[in-house]
């Protein structure tokens, strides 16, 4: 039982070595590499570890039971806890999404609803700054184009975290279920007889990408420059500083406009459309696989309703996993680890399911 984590406890004692060793560190990629795949073992490690200490302190009990029954109950409380330690493993040693360590780009559209469904845009972004913000995560508004009310048409946030997190603790590992149709049913501003509208708003969350990561030749884009809309500072709409870059071989197009300078537009730009060719190329490459997992959480389907908003009851509905919570204003000021952990759980149950 559990033969493979010999091999994984050779490769984490090689790497605490390696990163003890000044001279890696010359080497900044390489160095961040080394620890990322460190941490990411550090878990498994110290479970398997517990468990084969759990065995052994089985054995000794079990030893001594047979001269002092008082040490029979012992053996009990060490097989419950070795069981526990036993299941933890198991979920640990499932295989990992290989993004779940990536930083991303979360992209929020207002969708059916107008000025609404902007409003609501607004305040799903909010939701995910305040989310950062308790996790010490960084953000940065990469690209937005507001709406006349203060929502927002389309916003573009990238979030980071700082130093290496823990595994299934990185952004795009909490943020992948985010992605779909969010619903609002609540009474807008707008509305002066005081009913209850339904509108709604698109995310998705895309695993930031580093040049590493995504090659893209520059002969298959063609970039346009022209002069942005929208509020704006001195000269951001008295300029040609907008940026369109449209990738010829997918078509896949994106715009910034949200800098002063056509360079900053180009370099955010650029960022976006890295992360959402990655998407794409992940997206093909699961649909290829013969074996791929239909997994019953995750979408990056904009198409798909995954959760609905209920103001009036203070309600939320996550409609995938069937998790529903009547603090809907704490979820909204950022407080959304209940959602994310039932849709974590319920995908680890599914993978769980699939490997047996």
């Amino acid at each position: 039982m559990f033969e493979s984590c010999a091999d994984l406890v050779s490769e984490y004692d090689t790497l605490e070595q390696r990163l003890a060793d000044p001279s890696v560190h010359g080497d900044q990629a390489a160095a961040r590499n080394f620890g990322r795949r460190y941490a990411e073992l550090r878990p498994t490690v110290a479970t398997y570890r517990e468990w084969l200490a759990l065995s052994g302190d089985i054995a000794a009990a079990a030893e001594l039971a047979d001269e002092d029954d008082s040490f029979a109950e012992e053996v009990q409380a060490l097989t419950v806890r070795q069981a526990d330690a036993a299941d933890r493993l198991t979920k640990l040693l499932l295989p990992r999404d290989p993004l779940d360590d990536k930083d991303v780009i979360v992209e929020v559209k207002a969708g059916e609803g107008g000025e609404e469904s902007a409003l609501f845009a607004g305040d799903l972004l909010r939701m995910y700054l305040r989310y950062a913000e308790r996790r010490g995560w960084s953000t940065q508004v990469i690209d937005a184009v507001e709406s006349d009310l203060g929502g927002y048409k389309d916003v573009a946030v990238a979030v980071k975290a700082k130093g290496t997190p823990e595994p299934g603790e990185a952004p795009y590992a909490r943020l992948k279920f985010e992605g779909g149709v969010h619903r609002v049913q609540r009474v807008p501003v707008t509305e002066s007889q005081g009913r209850i509208h339904t509108s709604a708003a698109g995310v998705l969350v895309l695993p930031e990408a580093e040049e590493v990561d995504v090659s893209i030749d520059p002969n298959d884009l063609r970039i346009d420059v022209y002069r942005s809309s929208g509020p704006g500072g001195q000269s951001v709409n008295t300029t040609d500083s907008a940026v369109r870059i449209t990738h010829m071989p997918t078509g896949v197009v994106v715009s910034c406009q949200n800098e002063k300078s056509q360079l900053q537009n180009k370099e955010q730009a650029m960022r976006i459309l890295r992360a959402r060719l990655l998407a794409v190329a992940q997206e093909q490459a699961a649909q290829e696989a013969s074996d791929v997992r239909k997994s019953q959480v995750r979408t990056v389907d904009r198409s798909e309703r995954i959760r609905t908003y209920n103001f009036p009851e203070n309600r939320l509905n996550d409609h995938r996993v069937g998790f529903k919570s009547h603090n809907l204003d704490q979820i909204l000021d950022g407080d959304l680890d209940a959602v994310i952990d039932a849709c974590t759980e319920a995908d680890t149950a599914s993978r769980l399911a699939d490997a047996k």
